[in-house]
């Protein structure tokens, strides 16, 4: 399938709730009449964090949680109780509340105090559960991305080193911004995807969202302007907020 980049723009943040919520449980019950698992790669972040709520509540009992295998696509080099941490944020709104077995959870061991070294056993992790072909990488079903006002997806972060990773599928990327490692999936990876959905909300996306859907900007500038699915689809769920400088309309 070719790349399909879809912009689908909704009133407000609960509507882009409902939404995702939506599309995630459609994705899932057409994945599984055609195999027995579906995989995903979680992001962190407030948006994400409205959508495991629901999924959690109103989804509960659509879902066939234990076909469901859940990764994340990025982590904060941080202990799992940490405030900061993408996986205590999905454990505590969705995972701890739904009928997940433990053996269909993969986090990132981001309390190893060696980035690198967490960062080559998370690359593992996904070796040996996707077995991919040598020199190959594997498909997700589906990988949920926000994106941060500077134009950043995952921990892929404007001028960082790990934009220019080609053949790794999780580095540790030094955040200078922050000071601080970031566990990252790599822009070869996430672009395998079958889907790639990204989750944008608020005004202060703006100016960003402009750049990397009609913008000139660089991808260096702007890293999220790098994710194009190499056979699968692109799509974009936006607030009006966040959509308010683009001049083209949803799909």
């Amino acid at each position: 399938m070719a790349e399909t980049n879809n912009l689908r723009i909704v009133d407000d943040a609960a509507s882009l709730f409902h939404a995702a919520a939506e599309d995630f449980t459609n994705r899932v019950e057409f994945t599984l009449k055609s195999s027995d698992r579906f995989t995903v790669a979680l992001s962190g972040g407030s948006t994400p964090k409205g959508l495991f709520s629901l999924l959690a509540s109103s989804y509960r009992e659509r879902l066939p949680w234990n076909k469901i295998f859940f990764f994340w696509g990025d982590e904060r080099h941080v202990p799992p109780d940490r405030s900061e941490s993408n996986y205590r944020m999905a454990n505590e709104a969705l995972l701890s509340k739904v009928p997940i077995p433990a053996s269909n959870i993969f986090r990132v061991r981001a309390e190893d105090p060696d980035a690198n070294r967490a960062a080559a056993q998370y690359e593992q992790t996904l070796r040996d559960f996707f077995h991919p072909a040598a020199g190959s990488f594997p498909q997700f079903d589906l990988i949920l991305l926000g994106m941060g006002p500077d134009g950043h997806c995952a921990s892929l972060f404007p001028g960082s080193a790990a934009l220019q990773e080609k053949s790794r599928l999780v580095v540790a990327n030094w955040v200078d911004k922050f000071k601080t490692f970031r566990i990252t999936f790599t822009v070869p990876l996430i672009n395998q995807a079958k889907a790639v959905e990204f989750l944008v909300g608020g005004a202060d996306k703006s100016a960003a969202l402009y750049e990397v859907l009609e913008g000139g900007g660089s991808t260096d500038q702007f890293p999220s302007k790098m994710i194009h699915p190499v056979k699968g689809q692109l799509m974009w769920l936006v607030d009006k907020a966040a959509a308010a400088s683009l001049a083209r309309k949803s799909a």
